[in-house]
């Protein structure tokens, strides 16, 4: 059985819950308190952080290495594209989020002095995005992807984060909200993160 180690409230491990959950796979979520991690996370995590994922002898770290792992060996349903070009351009995607959106999180999560202009480089960026989805339900298109998975716990915590989009950005929160409406999500929520929004 594949075991997640996974902070309650950490958007990366949530990630991967996420992917776990849309699968319906057997697996075992093992909680980690971030703010007292267990010494063996250090052992089998060179970076101390996590999420990690155990599976037998292989051990993964960083989410979007795990999500990408868990899709290819439980392939049903589908989440990275399944043409290699498309697939290239949805890793693309996913790198570019990384830095975009993701990278500014840390200054949020610790509230560092760079908090409230990282929270204006996340809504400017979310912003941009919210058009595209006047034509289409995900962010590949019709179908749910990785992509959703990847950008899906930064949006549930938006109020938790206090970062408030316009009424232009209407259309991504729909989006949002058919994220939030999939059984998979509500699933991967812990306690905690339910509180995180109003």
């Amino acid at each position: 059985m594949m075991n997640l180690y996974s902070g309650t409230t950490c958007p990366f491990s949530h990630r991967c819950r996420i992917v776990l959950y849309e699968k319906q796979m057997d697996f075992q979520v093992i909680d980690v308190d971030l703010f007292n991690k267990p010494e063996d996370i250090a052992v089998i995590n060179p970076y101390n952080r996590v999420p990690v994922l155990v599976d037998r002898d292989l051990v993964l770290y960083e989410s979007n290495i795990i999500n990408e792992y868990i899709d290819e060996r439980f392939p049903h349903p589908q989440l990275m594209p399944p043409d290699p070009q498309t697939r290239a351009k949805a890793r693309q995607l996913l790198f570019t989020m990384e830095h975009e959106l993701f990278s500014y999180i840390d200054a949020l999560e610790k509230n560092l002095k760079s908090a409230d202009k990282s929270r204006g480089h996340i809504r400017d960026r979310l912003v941009e995005l919210a058009p595209m989805f006047n034509k289409q339900k995900f962010l590949l298109g019709d179908d749910f992807s990785m992509l959703d998975v990847a950008i899906a716990p930064l949006l549930w915590r938006l109020d938790h984060y206090g970062i408030e989009l316009p009424k232009t950005a209407a259309p991504l929160m729909k989006f949002a909200e058919r994220i939030f409406s999939r059984q998979g999500f509500i699933d991967a929520l812990t306690p905690t993160e339910k509180m995180m929004r109003r």
